[in-house]
């Protein structure tokens, strides 16, 4: 998916008991989503990101897309492998190694193994598309499900 950048944001992350900070933290995923009203400066302004939670080879992250897509020509190609869910909106993906695109609606998730060239052809304009993205390291494909299962 896209590359965080001015627009990212962390959530305070849990702590072991012996730490200071609180050992459980709290958040809605779907809490401050721009309005019909408030899209056009939100497509202006990209993508939202939002770490909820980050681990050594492990980053959970809340993205809201507004219409954004990835610049033409421009491929994501992650040392990581990714988990997605789409939970409100929708978006297109395309997958370099595919010929045509997938089309994604709430509820949809993916599984992007690690170096596959991937890019968002488009995402909702008209309402907030909300991301849930896992990426993690992995050392092999154990543990991931297909659709059949």
């Amino acid at each position: 998916m896209s590359t965080p950048d001015a627009n990212s944001r962390d959530a305070p992350e849990a702590r072991d008991a012996d730490s200071t900070a609180p050992a459980a933290v709290q958040g809605n995923l779907f809490a401050a989503l721009p309005t019909a009203a408030e899209i056009p400066a939100a497509l202006a302004a990209g993508e939202r990101f939002d770490r909820l939670l980050q681990r050594p080879g492990l980053r959970l992250e809340r993205i809201v897309s507004t219409g954004q897509a990835s610049p033409p020509g421009f491929w994501y190609e992650q040392a990581d492998a990714e988990w997605v869910v789409l939970l409100t909106g929708a978006a297109t993906l395309r997958f370099a190694d595919e010929a045509a695109a997938r089309s994604l609606q709430a509820g949809d998730w993916l599984y992007i193994a690690p170096g596959r060239r991937h890019r968002v052809e488009s995402t909702d304009a008209a309402r907030p598309s909300v991301w849930l993205a896992l990426h993690f390291a992995e050392s092999g494909s154990e543990g991931v499900a297909t659709a059949a299962d």
